[in-house]
This record gives C-alpha cells, sequence and structure tokens, in this order.
C-alpha cells in the first residue's frame, strides 16, 4: 500500500498540503493527485486522497459540489473554506516550528559528523 507521505513527515502531511492547493484554486480529485505529486508526494493513494477528501468535508474545512464535464462524467470540484484557511494557517505555524527545530538538529548533526556519508530513509 502506498503511504500518504515519505518517512519523516508529521502524520496527516496530506491534510495541510491538499487544504494549501485547494486554497490556491478549487479542484478536481485527480488533478490533486497530480498536483501532490508536484509538491514531492509522489506515491499518495488515490484511495486515502478520497478518505482525506471526505473527512475534511465532513469537519466543514472544505466543501464540494458536481459539475458537468464536456470530456466525461461529472466531476466533484472541491473548494477550502474559511475554517479551512484557519486551520492551514495552523498548520503552517506548527510546520515552522518543526522546520526550526528540524534546523537546529541538523546544524548540531552536521557539525558532530561533518562529511560523514548520510542515508534516505524510504
Amino acid at each position: 500500500m502506498a503511504s500518504d507521505a515519505p518517512s519523516g513527515l508529521p502524520r496527516n502531511f496530506l491534510r495541510p498540503c491538499l487544504l494549501l492547493l485547494l486554497a490556491e484554486q478549487p479542484s478536481h480529485g485527480y488533478d490533486l493527485l497530480e498536483q501532490l505529486t508536484d509538491l514531492g508526494l509522489e506515491q499518495t493513494d488515490p484511495g486515502g486522497l478520497y478518505r482525506a477528501l471526505r473527512a475534511m468535508e465532513q469537519e466543514r474545512l472544505i466543501q464540494s459540489w458536481w459539475e458537468p464535464s464536456d470530456s466525461g462524467p461529472a466531476r466533484r470540484t472541491y473548494v477550502v473554506t474559511d475554517d479551512g484557511r484557519d486551520w492551514l494557517h495552523a498548520w503552517s505555524g506548527s510546520l515552522r516550528e518543526v522546520r526550526r527545530l528540524l534546523g537546529r538538529y541538523l546544524d548540531r548533526y552536521e557539525e558532530l559528523f561533518e562529511g560523514a556519508s548520510v542515508e534516505v530513509m524510504p
């Protein structure tokens, strides 16, 4: 089963990524999958994506509606709500703090093991 994010990323990192993409512009599920790849989440499970979207809609962080399509079946369009934007701002603040702490950790690590070979965990 494909994961939502590479190891080391915060649990449920998919959610702030989806909110960010939807804050940029309304979108469809398939388009969101492609945009997640651009963010570096290359192995996003489509089932996990739709479960996350459904959960966020139940929490009123996003809303959706069906739109007819000229090239196929109707597609669901998702947009972020005001509550979703508030949640996105809070997540971004937390991620900034994590980035600050990781920076301090990596600075000390690199100082201690300067020139050491480093592997990336899958």
